[in-house]
C-alpha cells in the first residue's frame, strides 16, 4: 500500500496541481490508528474523500516500487567517476567492462511495470 502522501500528489496530479507542501497545502497526522488529512488548504482543488485517495493507491504504490529499484540501480552503478573510467578503460582496451556492468544492474533489478 502507497503512502498517503505519495496517493494525495496522485490526486492533484490528476487534478493539475503539479507539486504540494506537505508542511502548508495539506497537513497529515497520524494519531496511532493511520495517517489522514488533517488541514487541507488548497483552494482551487476539493479535499479528496477516503474512496477518491484509495483510487489512487495502485499508481503510487506502482511509482514508489518503480522508485525504489531506480535507487537500488543507483547505487549499484556506482559513482559517476567510477562510470566514466570505466568507460575510458574500455575505449583504450577494446573491451565492454561498462556496458556489461550497465546490464547486469538492469537485469538484477528490473523496474515494474504493474
Amino acid at each position: 500500500m502507497a503512502q498517503l502522501a505519495h496517493k494525495i500528489e496522485k490526486y492533484l496530479e490528476a487534478n493539475s496541481i503539479n507539486s504540494v507542501d506537505f508542511e502548508s497545502d495539506v497537513l497529515l497526522q497520524d494519531d496511532g490508528s493511520g495517517p489522514y488529512i488533517k488541514e487541507w488548504n488548497i483552494d482551487s482543488v476539493t479535499k479528496p474523500t477516503d474512496e477518491q485517495i484509495a483510487s489512487y493507491d495502485t499508481a503510487a504504490d506502482l511509482e514508489e516500487r518503480q522508485n525504489a529499484v531506480r535507487a537500488t540501480r543507483k547505487k549499484a552503478y556506482g559513482s559517476i567517476e567510477d562510470q566514466l573510467d570505466m568507460q575510458y578503460k574500455d575505449k583504450l582496451n577494446g573491451t565492454t567492462t561498462w556496458d556489461d556492468h550497465v546490464a547486469s544492474v538492469k537485469s538484477a533489478n528490473p523496474i515494474p511495470t504493474e
